[in-house]
């Protein structure tokens, strides 16, 4: 484990050097949460009958949904896919590690480092500047003390998560050489059942029994969701084991599919 904890740390550390970066793509995405909150609001003032969630339950979900956008698996490490693109990926298969292992702790440093660097100046301007502004009824209020422990452990659920989409990426590029294609057409269902466009119990109720038990759920509605209390602590911990559940079976099934892929590597350029 030593080695793949020092991949991780020396990639987060590396990472952080983009912090003006992060910081610009944190006030486009303040903006971005604004608009949101302005569309819900006019829905929830014109609804005929009482929603499913509070505009409480709504704000937390969309503050954290900006925060925490680039958790979501949006795209492939651009330097695993440089090394497909130049030939180098088979100097991978050369190193004392397990590859699967390896790339895993990259992509956790490369999707951790830049959200952390995103997520703080939104927090501040979330929890604190909009109520200095006399904006407070669109303010993140902080959780319960049982909610905040169950959305610590759900977003360390909700990481492992991301990783293993990512690297299911990552490993179709062995066949596929550029993944530009499959990331397009998975983006957009992400968003959608992810929640991160519309929250999921907004849908109609014929859709919810899929929306239910579909993973990408466990990337933003369920920690989003227990932070808010919308999902009572007493029913959080099921909530963690969906995540953890459906971590643990696409990194299975990743890992399987990686040592395939390596028995019939094609090496381009070089």
């Amino acid at each position: 484990m030593k080695a793949y904890v020092a991949v991780l740390s020396a990639r987060f550390r590396m990472l952080l050097q983009y912090r003006a970066a992060a910081f610009t793509n944190s006030f486009v995405q303040c903006f971005w949460g604004a608009i949101k909150l302005m569309v819900l609001g006019a829905f929830y003032a014109s609804a005929v009958e009482a929603p499913p969630m509070s505009f409480t339950a709504i704000i937390a979900y969309v503050w954290l949904g900006q925060m925490f956008f680039g958790l979501l698996p949006m795209g492939v490490d651009p330097e695993i896919q440089e090394k497909f693109n130049d030939g180098t990926v088979a100097y991978e298969l050369l190193r004392p590690v397990d590859l699967y292992g390896f790339w895993f702790a990259r992509t956790i440093a490369f999707k951790t480092s830049d959200t952390l660097l995103r997520a703080l100046p939104l927090f501040v301007v979330a929890v604190w500047v909009l109520p200095w502004i006399g904006l407070e009824e669109w303010a993140l209020s902080f959780p319960s003390l049982a909610s905040g422990l169950w959305f610590a452990v759900s977003m360390v659920a909700t990481v492992l998560l991301s990783c293993a989409i990512i690297m299911l990426y990552q490993i179709a590029l062995f066949w596929l050489i550029s993944g530009r294609g499959l990331q397009a057409l998975m983006l957009g269902s992400m968003n959608v059942f992810s929640g991160m466009i519309v929250p999921l119990p907004l849908y109609p109720d014929w859709f919810q029994g899929f929306l239910e038990w579909q993973p990408f759920r466990g990337l933003a509605d369920v920690p989003f969701r227990i932070y808010s209390g919308d999902i009572p602590p007493e029913a959080a911990f099921g909530e963690v084991v969906f995540q953890f559940g459906w971590a643990a079976i696409l990194a299975v099934f990743g890992y399987g599919l990686l040592q395939r892929a390596q028995s019939k590597l094609v090496v381009q350029g070089g």
